[in-house]
């Protein structure tokens, strides 16, 4: 599994530390190099306070060098356009045909960009999504979370689900396994673990 693209995390000042923990620690796990990617060459911290010093810089990213573009929460999505170049790395990677999975404020983020006005999503709730005056509201799709061809989106409260997302989408676990480690993370459900212990997972 060496030979896969790493996949590129974003950090930013206020990042949502839980949103993507499920995503990257599996990912890790299952042989997928994580690398993090900052809007410059500092560090940054998450809405912990705590200090990541990111591995690549944004405008440096280009999507042929990646497998997925991870997007995460953060208050900034929603205070003013710091952010901005995130959502513009994002049409680029789509473009590219990369993957970009987006969870949180980081889907207000891309329906300012316009990224959802043609593709089925879901976010935070239809009004929070609204309010960003995007022209997709049509294609809102009340789920934890949904995939759209290469993008995947989910709400704060759905990580477990942003990352079975992801992990359908890249193939990293499938059919049974998938839908058990689902319900594992998601339900707690013991029954689960025997599935996952059997498939070595």
């Amino acid at each position: 599994m060496a030979d896969h693209k790493p996949v590129h995390l974003a950090v930013y000042d206020t990042y949502a530390d839980w949103e993507t923990g499920h995503t990257t620690a599996f990912l890790a796990r299952a042989g997928r190099r994580i690398r993090t990617v900052g809007p410059g060459s500092g560090p940054v911290r998450t809405i912990a306070g705590v200090r990541i010093q990111p591995d690549e810089v944004l405008r440096e990213l280009r999507p042929e060098d990646s497998s997925l573009l991870i997007l995460t929460g953060a208050d900034l999505w929603d205070a003013g356009d710091d952010l901005a170049p995130f959502a513009r790395k994002a049409r680029e990677f789509l473009a590219a045909g990369v993957p970009v999975a987006a969870i949180c404020g980081a889907t207000a983020g891309l329906a300012r960009e316009g990224l959802l006005d043609d593709r089925d999503h879901t976010g935070a709730a239809p009004f929070y999504l609204a309010a960003t005056g995007y022209a997709g509201g049509g294609r809102y799709v009340e789920a934890d979370a949904v995939t759209d061809g290469l993008l995947v989106t989910a709400g704060p409260t759905e990580p477990v689900a942003l990352a079975r997302e992801v992990f359908r989408l890249l193939g990293v676990y499938e059919g049974e396994v998938l839908d058990a480690w689902y319900r594992l993370f998601h339900d707690s459900d013991a029954q689960a673990y025997a599935v996952l212990e059997a498939a070595g997972r």
